[in-house]
């Protein structure tokens, strides 16, 4: 079997539809159709089966679409073995990241691998809910995600997930605020506050039903930005505390301070994903590494 065709059946199972693998691949709907006839005659029993208007891919065809993605891998780690005998890192690595923690950290990271030569780092930035995550790695090489702890929304994809931050979230309150001189702060003492807070759907959202829980009241949100800077502006002019990233999120601004949160867990964990042929590559691992020890360093600068 040809590996590109064995390819376009791996495509069809993460992205769907014909329609998805022809605009990622370059292809048009009708040639990937083609190549994955000539991959079923060569298969000798059916990969897909029609749908309503599209089709899905039967028992044999994800059968095949595992072994086509252990293809894949194996392929990747043959090429990278070689990189590795040459020392040489080389080529274009696509990163994907979300905006607090873009600022943070890939300013640093990308000038530390701007010293490997034939090393290209293409950096693109969304802020993305939970469960998109994971579909991003089929047009990025190198996903960074968030989520709460306990939470795996990329669980079961067969990822490969390089953690990097536990990162704080801290309650941000004006400088002048009733609350601004105490050491920390409980759910009960901010329950009733005039709350800023981000999209639903959003991971933060899940710290402010805990403080809820805990507290045995609703509280109210007022605002709902996906921008911490138009947050933290909000709160410098007094128009209520927010959940504020304790290293991602820059220096802390004159008219905010920041309290730790006791009483629920309120910290998010900071990873890279990848999928698993990509993460093979010599140049992706270069890149995983210089990022995993610049989180490491945000993280102890912080603290």
């Amino acid at each position: 079997m040809e590996v590109r065709r064995l390819d376009l059946l791996r495509e069809l199972a993460e992205r769907g539809s014909v329609t998805a693998v022809a605009e990622a691949t370059g292809r048009t709907p009708s040639a990937v159709s083609q190549q994955l006839k000539v991959l079923e005659r060569e298969a000798g029993m059916p990969l897909t089966q029609r749908v309503g208007r599209g089709i899905q891919l039967t028992s044999a065809g994800h059968a095949l679409a595992r072994s086509a993605a252990e293809v894949a891998v194996a392929i990747e780690r043959a090429t990278a073995l070689w990189d590795e005998f040459r020392n040489h890192p080389s080529g274009e690595v696509t990163l994907l990241t979300f905006p607090t923690v873009g600022a943070a950290l890939l300013p640093s990271v990308l000038g530390d691998l701007a010293a490997v030569a034939g090393l290209v780092v293409r950096a693109n930035d969304l802020d993305p809910e939970l469960d998109e995550f994971a579909d991003l790695t089929n047009d990025f090489d190198i996903v960074l995600a968030h989520a709460m702890p306990g939470e795996l929304p990329w669980g079961g994809r067969g990822l490969l997930v390089s953690p990097l931050l536990t990162e704080p979230l801290d309650i941000g309150l004006p400088a002048d605020h009733r609350l601004a001189g105490r050491s920390h702060l409980t759910p009960e003492d901010v329950v009733d506050e005039e709350w800023l807070s981000v999209p639903e759907g959003f991971p933060f959202e899940r710290i402010l039903h805990a403080i809820e829980q805990q507290a045995g009241r609703r509280l109210h949100v007022a605002q709902r930005f996906s921008d911490m800077r138009i947050i933290e502006a909000f709160i410098e002019a007094g128009l209520g505390i927010a959940l504020v990233p304790r290293y991602t999120s820059g220096p802390v601004p004159p008219g905010m301070v920041l309290k730790p949160l006791r009483g629920v867990t309120s910290v998010r964990q900071i990873v890279a994903l990848a999928r698993p042929d990509v993460a093979q590559r010599l140049a992706v691992r270069t890149v995983l590494d210089v990022l995993g020890a610049r989180a490491a360093r945000l993280g102890a600068a912080a603290d």
